[in-house]
């Protein structure tokens, strides 16, 4: 059972109800539906919203997902990144998301396809800010620099957990050095903005949970996230813990002054929860 303080009260705002009854004629996959995100009437409401593009099936077996898995995927979409920018355009969106499955099955990973979704979301809202939270890549540098060459205004990448549990929840091709090196190679190729976000409730320690941060932070990484694990199912990895509110308020206090520019850290906090926000927060503060 959820402790009390995961109790939310879903927005009915009219942007709500209007990109609601809009989601399932798309055609598109949303992490907000997909992933079974507690956040989508809050996100959808403030005109922010993720897409998941390159199919709803990744080829990838991490403990913690909600997402279908299978070894190959059908063939990718070649009118997706048209139709996102699309409906983007319909939604009205101020703030989008791209993220993806893995693609271990296709020659580029998906690389090329994300930057086709960018430079179409680009093309039809100009004024839209994007944001991509991309797979590792198997951390090849062409790959990341095909994507920061489609100058996405933020790039994520999570960490997900602690080095000491992430082979214990990450598919055996991930690794917590690996999306390291996918930050930091980012980093190098000019990306201005990059993000990570972790899950909290496994097992981990404090002194873990401090030293994740200043590995990303030794990444150049500018934004941070921090959300409880939640289980999707019986076959997934267990919560070990629920983390109090307030303890998360102290570890967003943490990451600040680690140095990121900006931090969300609760309950109910993902990846790309309220990401316009991030960006927007960091900027307005004038700490960029």
């Amino acid at each position: 059972m959820l402790p009390e303080w995961f109790m939310i009260s879903p927005a009915t705002t009219p942007r709500y109800r209007d990109i609601r009854s809009r989601v399932g004629t798309s055609g598109l996959h949303t992490v907000c539906t997909e992933a079974h995100c507690p956040n989508a009437s809050e996100c959808w409401s403030g005109g922010t919203a993720t897409f998941m593009v390159l199919g709803d099936t990744c080829t990838r077996g991490c403990r913690f997902c909600a997402v279908k898995k299978m070894a190959k995927n059908p063939a990718q979409d070649p009118e997706e990144p048209r139709k996102l920018g699309m409906t983007v355009k319909d939604w009205k969106l101020d703030y989008v998301v791209v993220t993806s499955v893995c693609r271990d099955d296709l020659d580029d990973q998906g690389a090329g396809h994300f930057a086709a979704c960018v430079a179409e979301i680009r093309r039809f809202n100009p004024k839209t800010l994007v944001e991509v939270l991309i797979p590792d890549f198997s951390g090849e540098p062409e790959c990341i620099r095909t994507i920061v060459e489609a100058r996405p205004d933020v790039l994520g990448h999570n960490i997900e957990t602690v080095e000491r549990i992430s082979p214990n929840v990450r598919d055996r091709r991930a690794s917590y050095r690996q999306s390291l090196g996918v930050l930091r190679i980012a980093k190098e190729l000019g990306q201005k903005y990059t993000k990570s976000a972790m899950m909290l409730g496994l097992g981990e320690t404090e002194d873990e949970i401090s030293k994740t941060l200043d590995d990303l932070r030794e990444m150049g990484t500018d934004f941070v996230s921090i959300g409880q694990y939640l289980r999707p199912s019986a076959r997934h990895a267990e919560i070990k813990e629920f983390i109090r509110p307030e303890r998360f308020d102290s570890i967003r206090k943490l990451a600040l002054q680690k140095g990121f520019r900006y931090a969300a850290a609760g309950p109910l906090v993902r990846s790309s929860y309220k990401a316009g926000e991030y960006f927007t927060a960091a900027m307005v503060s004038g700490r960029q």
